[in-house]
């Protein structure tokens, strides 16, 4: 029993499929393991966090410390849909930073869902989307997901960016519409 473990355990599979994990469960659920005396956020999901300022970053009580967005920055977000299959991925994700709404798509192949629909547990092969864009950029986001999506139900969840690579976040600004 103990080599089958190790066995499934140190396969190319699960190895691959870890860091992955890992990263969308960091981006999902990191902020909510901080206590909240850390941070305050306001009621607006989307807004940033407001941490104590230090010369050049945001700290929180807890210590941690992210570079500082300045005025060549805007609020940002990090965007998940699901679609049904590669051929859809590729299409929505061109059109998406096409018209600008986004600065970068990452596809993620081999996500497999499960979730309830009219009543019946479904289990989909599907591939995320995860798209990071300004946060004014959100409503014609999900407007141009809902147009472009086969689903009558698209996924749409946005998630607040609080922090990161002056940079990256700069060239994400460039890199959309206004």
């Amino acid at each position: 029993m103990a080599s089958r473990v190790c066995s499934i355990v140190t396969s190319t599979l699960v190895r691959r499929r870890l860091p992955l994990v890992g990263a969308i469960c960091m981006l999902s659920f990191g902020l909510h393991t901080f206590p909240p005396s850390s941070f305050s956020v306001s009621s607006n999901p989307l807004t940033r966090l407001s941490f104590g300022s230090k010369t050049r970053g945001y700290q929180s009580s807890s210590g941690i410390r992210m570079e500082a967005s300045n005025q060549n920055t805007v609020p940002s977000i990090v965007v998940y849909v699901t679609v049904p299959n590669k051929e859809a991925g590729k299409k929505l994700a061109a059109s998406i930073v096409k018209e600008k709404l986004a600065a970068c798509v990452n596809r993620v192949p081999g996500v497999e869902s499960v979730y309830l629909w009219q009543g019946e547990i479904q289990t989909d092969s599907e591939e995320l989307l995860i798209i990071k864009t300004r946060e004014s950029l959100l409503n014609d986001l999900t407007e141009h997901v809902k147009a472009n999506h086969e689903y009558d139900v698209p996924e749409v969840i946005a998630l607040p960016i609080t922090g990161g690579s002056a940079p990256y976040l700069e060239w994400l600004k460039s890199s959309t519409r206004d």
